[in-house]
């Protein structure tokens, strides 16, 4: 009876290089998926993804929507956080301002940054930020109150729009959340993907 054939060395070598640069690539993609995804989500609004925008439009769209505003601090920042305003009646294409008042509860100075996203989720490519207090981080001495504001417009384009045309309350929710002891990467602003508009 014949000896069972090996499979030559050099296989085997290859074989287990693919499977390490495989393991290797994967690696690699998890850690690059949540800045991936951030970029995403502002590139098409995605997931309620606010815009940031640098001036307001020329164009003012006939029609009222709501915008409401939620706040909260997430749990272990004791802070309170909330908006001074709980709605507005804006006109798409109009600029408007919010303020959100921020008070530190603790006997030490906090660092926090907030979070935000839009409901419905499909009008966040049309909810467009020019000044946001979210845009950085925000430090409270002990005891310390201030409030902070919010510059935006929403696009009058979400008016013509088959998908969003309905919209008529549109929600802006933050959480504050502490800040981590080191400073995240920014990314710029993605370019915008919006359905063209349909006149």
């Amino acid at each position: 009876m014949a000896a069972p054939s090996r499979p030559p060395r050099g296989r085997n070598g290859a074989t287990l290089v693919l499977l390490i640069s495989v393991v290797a690539g994967m690696v690699g993609l998890s850690f690059a998926s949540v800045p991936l995804y951030r970029l995403f989500c502002a590139a098409t609004g995605f997931g309620g993804t606010t815009q940031r925008a640098e001036a307001a439009p020329t164009r003012i769209a006939p029609g009222l929507i709501t915008v409401r505003f939620d706040a909260q601090a997430a749990p272990g920042l004791d802070w309170e956080f909330r908006p001074l305003k709980s709605a507005i009646a804006v006109h798409p294409g109009a600029q408007n301002q919010v303020l959100f008042r921020a008070v530190n509860h603790t006997a030490a100075p906090v660092t926090a940054q907030a979070v935000y996203n839009v409901t419905p989720t499909k009008a966040g490519i049309y909810f467009d930020k020019l000044q946001c207090f979210c845009f950085n981080r925000q430090t409270l001495a002990p005891g310390e109150s201030v409030d902070m504001g919010v510059v935006f417009f929403v696009d009058p384009d979400i008016a013509t729009d088959p998908s969003t045309s309905e919209v008529r309350s549109i929600t802006l929710s933050y959480t504050m959340f502490r800040a981590p002891e080191t400073e995240p990467p920014t990314a710029s602003a993605a370019p915008r993907s919006r359905p063209a508009s349909v006149n």
